[in-house]
């Protein structure tokens, strides 16, 4: 089986665990098997690997959730990395380019997408093994996954099958009904559109020729940011006449508000938190060192990160993005392909953070022209690189940088350092990165 995830999205609607770098995907508030918490993308990759462990698995994302990826999926994963955003369509013909010509996926082979974040249960797994076998034997060009509604909603688009067979012909599609409307179509047995759906790769290729005039993922990634913005739905699925729709009966919840991630979550309190017994319907997720008390609430979300501390009523939370738009921010907490950094405390002319570096990763060799660093090992060992100069650290040792110095660390064992940062311009930019 041959999937395209599609990962993107800047995660503001559940602030303050995510942010531009950190997207929903990669909260890790799920236990598994072993009952370790995970995140959505992890769920979703383990899941598919699970019912196909020889599935060929690209991930489609934008460069920001880049080392997320690699931090939780592990750096071998395939990633077909938008230059820029451009909405689902170029993302889809960029990744089923990479496909072909990066993974020498014939262009016979059915390709199923779907988003990395849905909860679902076992069934929705198998059920996209389906959807691939009925794109390669079917004559239909796209075949969709049809969710079968637990409610009417207003914010989902629907798919009207011609019969109620498991898999039909697409008569229509109606996007975001009205309440009333939403009724009527699911009583004419209309299914949700997840966004998930299958084609043979030559089809998609065919329409990214058409449509932005590239035929291979060289040139297509070359002029990625003269592409239009355009959804997948509109620039081919509103115009195809060939369609079929599998149904789906199982778990299906779209994970997009802290309402409906609650709904999901397996317990209310993730991490330190105390909830006194007049409290209903109330969920914690602290991220933070010190201790969370909730007494006397009601349906409430109390969710608390190095970003920020929410409360709200958990109906009011879905209306939270025109705030957090508003707030001008230092991101204060990431994951890197290496590890990890969280901003202890931010000043005009300093900063403090705590590092986070995995056994056996390092930074990247580099340098900065306007700041001085600090660092303080305070657990673990492993060596550091000053001006190709190599030492070995342990507990308890400083190193010291001055601007210009180029320098990297590499963790023998789980590391953990101090970095202090003075200089009159401290930002993200100021990094070059060098060779050793």
């Amino acid at each position: 089986m041959n999937i395209i995830l599609l990962s993107g999205g800047s995660g503001k609607r559940l602030w303050p665990l995510s942010n531009e770098i950190r997207s929903k995907q990669f909260i890790k508030l799920f236990k598994n098997e072993n009952g370790t918490y995970e995140s959505m993308i992890q769920r979703m990759y383990r899941s598919i690997k699970k019912v196909d462990e020889n599935a060929n698995i690209v991930i489609a994302t934008s460069k920001s959730q880049l080392s997320s990826i690699f931090n939780q999926i592990g750096n071998d994963v395939s990633v077909s990395i938008e230059p820029c955003r451009r909405d689902t369509f170029p993302a889809i013909a960029l990744s089923a380019a990479y496909l072909r010509d990066v993974c020498h996926v014939s262009e016979e082979e059915p390709i199923v997408v779907c988003p990395v974040d849905p909860y679902v249960d076992e069934s929705y797994f198998t059920t996209l093994i389906t959807l691939s076998e009925v794109a390669k034997n079917e004559k239909a060009n796209i075949v969709l996954m049809g969710i079968k509604p637990s409610y009417p909603s207003e914010k989902y688009g629907y798919i009207i099958p011609k019969d109620e067979s498991a898999l039909s012909d697409v008569v229509a599609f109606k996007e975001k009904p009205s309440l009333c409307t939403a009724r009527e179509l699911i009583k004419q047995g209309a299914l949700w559109n997840g966004g998930v759906f299958a084609f043979k790769l030559g089809y998609v290729i065919a329409k990214m020729q058409e449509i932005t005039g590239y035929s291979d993922y060289a040139s297509l990634y070359e002029n990625y940011e003269l592409q239009e913005k355009i959804s997948f739905d509109y620039a081919v699925l509103e115009k195809e006449q060939s369609i079929k729709v599998q149904r789906y009966d199982g778990e299906w919840k779209d994970l997009g508000t802290w309402n409906t991630l609650t709904e999901a979550m397996d317990e209310s309190i993730i991490g330190n938190a105390v909830l006194n017994e007049t409290c209903n319907n109330v969920h914690v997720i602290n991220e933070i060192n010190i201790p969370v008390l909730v007494m006397g609430l009601n349906d409430v979300v109390v969710s608390a990160s190095p970003d920020g501390i929410l409360v709200s009523d958990k109906e009011q939370s879905s209306y939270i993005k025109p705030f957090v738009d508003g707030f001008e921010q230092k991101i204060m907490y990431a994951e890197k392909s290496w590890g990890s950094f969280r901003v202890i405390d931010a000043g005009d002319s300093s900063m403090t953070i705590k590092v986070t570096l995995n056994p056996g990763h390092s930074m990247n060799y580099h340098s900065h022209k306007k700041r001085d660093e600090v660092w303080v090992v305070i657990s673990g060992s492993g060596r550091v690189v000053l001006d190709s100069v190599e030492r070995p650290v342990n507990v308890g040792d400083v190193i010291e940088m001055k601007a210009g110095c180029k320098h990297t660390v590499i963790a023998e064992t789980k590391l953990q350092i101090i970095e202090v940062q003075t200089g009159k311009e401290i930002n993200a930019d100021d990094k070059e990165i060098c060779n050793r």
